[in-house]
């Protein structure tokens, strides 16, 4: 506090009126100085619960209390920025707060306290805003961590969280870091994208639109496959909701970012060990508790492991209609993918076996690419059938046919059906839906030197 006082009273002097303070550097001074005092006179976590409003009324009433106090006085705008900080620092996420409020950012990757990127429409790029330093970032990375009752440190370097919006957060220090605290978030939509925002960013067309939500509504099970950053969840929060009004859903996530917007939903989280190393409930443990919940639809946001077995077993017993996504570049990656995961499932199955649990359990591949101009395509819509031997066919029912770049960067291309009729299409008619014939008519300038069917 003496030191604070002294600091005032040399600003002070400086102006006409000793009371009047005007100095930049003098505002952070304070900022540091009532976040302290914020920290420990006040209930911090009691004015974080309330409402954006209700926050900085509350964090303003106790700044005029201890400038009272002080008999500190500062020009009106001075105290406007004084106040956006505080709340910034003490119940935000400081530098980051105008990155997570700037709707046109997609993620925020924080590489160390002074070099912070951001995606835009699918491209990255530099921001001006900093950290102090490295405690700065720190701080920062506490206030996410500490109310989800996970934690960072030297025997624990690593940690996945979500901000109260829903944005998902992982963080890393040293050791494992060579540049400090890295901080990467995955900013939340408040409103999800529906089909129609996804075909107005020209994702895909109306046709395959419409086809995806019959395979959805038929119950269908439906293989959303992609690489990171690609779109995955996106679209299967958009598919879902093409999901019958009167069916009970349950969501099983890692991270919980499926915001299904209907009645009788009912959502599960994987929770990771407590600080003694114990409590860990798996994705796989939630797949084999939600058929005890009579579920309609079983959604799981994504297969990494050995929770792929359970999936395709819920799939083959009398669960249709499920959706899940899973990391690969192609609708064949896909497969070879969930093959491998159903042998880290430890379960001593034959090839064979294993090959008809994914061909009775899997009837659409769906895959999502970013392409290099940062745009996000559906570049295959695929069905999976079993043919003679031990062997799967993929084959396009749709493609995104790339033609070239310009000089823009921007890919060209177009979308294109490949000429092969669904094998579901009798199974669409039962259920009352009668697509036109002709969405699945190629278009004439269609390169028929690239495979529409590959077996494996």
């Amino acid at each position: 506090m003496a030191l604070f006082q002294r600091t005032a009273k040399e600003n002070a002097s400086k102006n006409v009126n000793n009371n009047y303070i005007t100095s930049t550097g003098y505002i952070d001074e304070l900022v540091e100085h009532y976040k302290t005092r914020l920290l420990t006179e006040v209930n911090l976590e009691l004015i974080t619960s309330l409402e954006e409003s209700d926050k900085r009324l509350r964090i303003e009433k106790y700044i005029n209390q201890f400038m009272a106090e002080e008999k500190v006085v500062i020009p009106r705008l001075d105290k406007e920025s004084l106040l956006s900080k505080l709340i910034d620092e003490s119940v935000g996420f400081g530098p980051l707060e105008p990155l997570l409020k700037d709707d046109s950012i997609t993620e925020i990757l924080v590489n160390g306290p002074k070099e912070i990127y951001v995606e835009r429409k699918g491209q990255l790029e530099r921001e001006d805003v900093s950290f102090k330093d490295e405690s700065h970032v720190r701080h920062i990375v506490d206030r996410v961590v500490a109310p989800l009752g996970r934690r960072i440190d030297e025997s624990s370097p690593m940690v996945d969280a979500r901000l109260p919006d829903g944005s998902r957060v992982n963080a890393v220090i040293s050791p494992i870091s060579l540049s400090g605290t890295i901080l990467s978030i995955r900013k939340f939509r408040k409103t999800p994208f529906v089909m129609d925002d996804l075909e107005d960013n020209d994702t895909f067309t109306s046709e395959m639109s419409i086809f995806m939500q019959a395979l959805v509504e038929t119950k269908l099970n439906v293989l959303i496959s992609g690489g990171t950053g690609s779109g995955k969840t996106t679209l299967l929060n958009a598919l879902a909701k093409s999901i019958p009004l009167g069916e009970r859903v349950i969501t099983i996530e890692d991270s919980a970012e499926l915001k299904l917007d209907r009645n009788n939903v009912v959502g599960m989280e994987a929770r990771p060990p407590n600080v003694e190393g114990t409590g860990e409930i798996a994705i796989r443990e939630l797949v084999k508790n939600s058929l005890r919940m009579r579920p309609d639809r079983i959604i799981v946001g994504e297969v990494r492991g050995a929770e792929a077995f359970d999936m395709l077993q819920a799939m083959n017993t009398g669960h249709e209609g499920s959706l899940t996504t899973v990391h690969s570049n192609t609708p064949v990656d896909a497969i070879n993918r969930v093959e491998g995961m159903v042998v880290m499932a430890g379960m001593d199955l034959p090839t064979h076996i294993i090959r008809d649990y994914i061909v009775g359990a899997l009837d659409y591949i769906v895959q999502v690419q970013r392409l290099t101009d940062g745009t996000r395509r559906i570049t295959n819509i695929s069905e999976v059938e079993k043919i003679e031997g031990n062997k799967i066919q993929v084959r396009d029912i749709f493609r995104f046919q790339r033609t070239g770049v310009n000089a823009e960067g921007i890919v060209l291309g177009y979308y294109t059906p490949t000429g092969i009729i669904p094998k579901c299409i009798p199974h669409l008619q039962v259920y009352g839906i009668d697509l036109d014939m002709d969405f699945f008519t190629p278009k004439e300038e269609m390169d028929y030197e690239h495979s529409s069917v590959y077996t494996l």
